[in-house]
Order: structure tokens, then C-alpha cells, then sequence
């Protein structure tokens, strides 16, 4: 689902978006607004700005930011992170009815940790061209798993490409 086609029902000539899928818009809109902090945790650390954030019951329960570089650790990217503080947080691996919400496209690592940790939907912003395993580079989401989870790509899409683009502008600027 990308929130640029999805939701819009024509009736009349005009396009109005239902009640519930409008209030779920703004939803994810304020959750990836969290995880645009931690992207920016992320850029003022000088890591690539990735930001995550897991939400069950309309409460953050796991935040993370891309810490690979501080961390020596090419596994500390901002959604095992926050996967890992929500586990955590609720003393449980199961994060059934768990939402994640991260700025740019999981990655394969990141999205066996999403299976692994039962995450029920996936919310991210920006495509990742290089790495993304949720229809950029190729889709994981229909191959057998024994976990079936949605995926909505694009919400706040710009935001989360400008502070990518910001971050590699001023690496290369010196």
C-alpha cells in the first residue's frame, strides 16, 4: 500500500479518503515523525540517519537509531535496535500487534528480524535502491513465511530522502 494511490474512494467526481484508513494515515504520520527523531539522532551522531520505532497499543514500546558506526557493529541498524528495546520492553520476543515504524526500506537482515519477532505491519518511508527487500530491490513479503505481516510504503517519504540526501551531501562536501 502507498498511501499516494491507496484509501481513495471516487464517488461524485471527488475523492475523499474513508474515515479509519484517514485516521490511519495520520497515525502513521506522527509514529514515523518519532522515527524521523531518531534519524536525526542518527545524522547529529554521524551515522547514516536511519530511525526506527516499534508501537503496540498506541505506545512506543522499542526506539532505535543507526549506531553501526559508534557500535563497530554492522548489525546495530536502527530497526534491530528498536526490535530489540520493545523485546525488551514488554520482556517477550513476540511483538504480535507490534507496528514498525522506520524512514528508510528494511533491508534482508532487518526483515528476517521483523519475521523472526512476528511484527504485524511494517510502516516505512524513503525506498532503499541498494538494499531494499520490500519491492525495491526484491520483495520478500510472499515467499512461504510462517508469519504474514502488511507493509505501507512512502509515508512521509520526502522527509526521510531529504535527511538521507543532507547527510551523504555533507560527507561529500567535506
Amino acid at each position: 500500500m502507498d498511501y499516494g494511490s491507496a484509501g481513495w474512494r471516487f464517488e461524485s467526481s471527488q475523492a475523499c479518503l474513508l474515515p479509519k484508513e484517514f485516521m490511519q494515515k495520520k497515525d502513521d504520520e506522527k509514529w514515523m515523525r518519532e522515527a524521523l527523531r531518531e534519524a536525526e539522532n542518527s545524522f547529529r551522531n554521524e551515522e547514516v540517519p536511519v530511525g526506527a520505532v516499534v508501537v503496540k497499543d498506541g505506545i512506543i514500546i522499542g526506539r532505535g537509531c543507526n549506531r553501526k558506526e559508534a557500535l563497530k557493529d554492522p548489525t546495530a541498524h536502527a530497526e534491530i535496535i528498536a526490535i530489540t528495546a520493545a523485546a525488551n520492553s514488554i520482556g517477550d520476543w513476540r511483538l504480535e500487534d507490534g507496528i514498525l515504524y522506520c524512514t528508510l526500506e528494511p533491508c534482508l537482515m532487518c526483515a528476517g528480524a521483523i519475521i523472526q519477532a512476528r511484527i504485524s505491519r511494517v510502516v516505512y518511508g524513503a525506498r532503499d535502491e541498494k538494499f531494499g527487500v520490500f519491492g525495491s530491490v526484491i520483495d520478500i513479503r510472499n515467499k512461504g513465511w510462517n508469519w504474514k505481516f502488511e507493509v505501507v510504503s512512502g509515508v512521509l517519504k520526502e522527509d526521510s530522502a531529504n535527511l538521507l540526501k543532507k547527510f551523504f551531501k555533507e560527507r561529500r562536501d567535506g
